[in-house]
């Protein structure tokens, strides 16, 4: 799979540079940023963490983008982003000694065609709907689009599994349907109807869009195997005030999840967020909740908490808090938690200040539970968590951030029903910068 990528980004090069430059315009550009960071006490087990270390970690990395698109001409476009990852000193990749791993990931490659009022985006690409609370990913498929005066109109197919020869029964597809209504320069309405299944086939629940087994406050036991049928009815709106920004989303999800060796069971879930952005002259604040339903009862046959595409997997997500909900680091969720809201509500109040014109500081407070027990701890409060960014332009183009975090853990921050009696931290900085 590796010499293939390689090959893949040799070829688009070698493309790129033999063509006649008269036969298109090339664009290029990119992200780089590299990381440090020190998170202490994730493990929610103090023996764990104190015999084993479990979830301690102290580490550098580094990520690079570089983005290529190829402008055929005013109505053709070919769209490809790489991406290099390395841990310093991680083994089988560049970041060791002689730095001569292969790290060549294609992160996106598609073409952006406009035939008429049509335009058309086909291959592995960016997809965001619901506020990223559905999905918030890279996916290979097709987005069709029109435009109706202001508004935009979009309609989107996906894969999310393929079964491969003679195994379509196994297939998992998803159609999306997400308009976006612009009333003024003021005021958006962003309705939207997802639908995603599978085709009955024995495929177990590690493979599926809808495995929600991993999510919190679920069980663990039901395997999805039979035939999976989830939809997702929601809308997204975005008003202007003044100065003043308030957003809000709210989701609907219904459908059926079917077992050949345990219950069948019905999908009732939903999500509501609120946020807003207050600017004050130098200063701004920021806010937000955000409620995700939980399943009251494992044992009945329906299924109350909220999940996205490819449940607890990849596809889905929201980036929160630092420490309870993934932050600028990503490495890792205190115990109990789940970056992807499910079976959780989260409430957050913050400021933003700019005393000079290269320096910024951000304060966040974020407080955290589960509508429902965990079915792990029994449990449902996460705790209260504080987070301080100051970020500072060196030269132009290139900011450093440095974070501190510190959760004061309630019994839900634990990995079983005994508590945890750590409090979670992290320190770390970020240098960045794009082009």
């Amino acid at each position: 799979m590796k010499k293939l990528l390689v090959l893949s980004l040799a070829v688009v090069m070698v493309v790129a540079f033999t063509l006649p430059a008269s036969a298109f315009e090339s664009v290029f550009g990119g992200y780089w940023r590299t990381r440090a960071v020190t998170q202490q006490n994730f493990a929610g087990d103090e023996d764990l963490r104190r015999t084993q270390g479990n979830n301690d970690r102290s580490q550098v990395d580094t990520r690079t983008r570089l983005y290529y698109t190829a402008v055929l001409n005013d109505n053709l476009k070919f769209v490809n982003q790489f991406e290099f990852d390395a841990v310093w000193g991680g083994s089988g990749d560049y970041g060791d000694i002689g730095a001569d791993g292969v790290n060549v990931e294609i992160r996106a490659s598609y073409i952006d065609a406009t035939m008429g009022a049509i335009r058309m985006t086909l291959g592995a690409q960016p997809l965001e709907i619901g506020r990223g609370h559905i999905i918030s990913d890279i996916a290979s498929g097709v987005v069709l689009s029109t435009k109706f005066g202001d508004s935009l109109i979009p309609f989107t197919w996906f894969k999310v599994n393929e079964g491969g020869v003679a195994t379509n029964s196994e297939d998992s597809d998803v159609f999306a349907l997400y308009p976006v209504f612009n009333f003024g320069d003021n005021f958006s309405l962003n309705p939207f109807l997802v639908y995603g299944y599978s085709r009955d086939g024995d495929r177990g629940a590690a493979n599926d869009f809808s495995t929600y087994g991993a999510n919190a406050n679920s069980d663990p036991d039901f395997a999805v195997d039979d035939g999976i049928g989830v939809y997702w009815l929601g809308v997204n709106a975005d008003m202007t005030f003044g100065s003043f920004n308030i957003w809000a989303t709210a989701i609907y999800q219904g459908g059926e999840l079917e077992s050949q060796d345990a219950k069948d069971v019905d999908v009732k879930a939903w999500l509501a967020s609120v946020g807003m952005n207050v600017p004050l002259g130098p200063a701004s604040l920021h806010g937000q909740i955000v409620y995700a339903s939980g399943d009251d009862d494992e044992d009945d046959s329906d299924y109350e908490a909220f999940f996205g595409v490819d449940g607890a997997g990849a596809g889905w997500s929201y980036y929160w808090a630092e420490i309870m909900g993934n932050g600028i680091f990503d490495q890792q969720l205190s115990a109990g938690s789940t970056a992807n809201p499910s079976n959780l509500w989260f409430a957050n109040i913050g400021a933003s200040i700019k005393p000079m014109e290269k320096l910024s500081l951000t304060g966040d407070i974020w407080y955290a539970a589960h509508p429902e027990d965990d079915f792990v701890t029994d449990e449902k409060e996460l705790g209260l968590e504080i987070d301080l960014v100051a970020t500072y332009e060196l030269v132009e183009g290139l900011k450093i951030d440095l974070v501190g975090a510190y959760l004061f853990a309630d019994d839900a921050t634990a990995v079983d029903d005994n508590g945890n009696s750590d409090d979670p931290w992290e320190v770390g900085t970020r240098l960045s910068l794009s082009f």
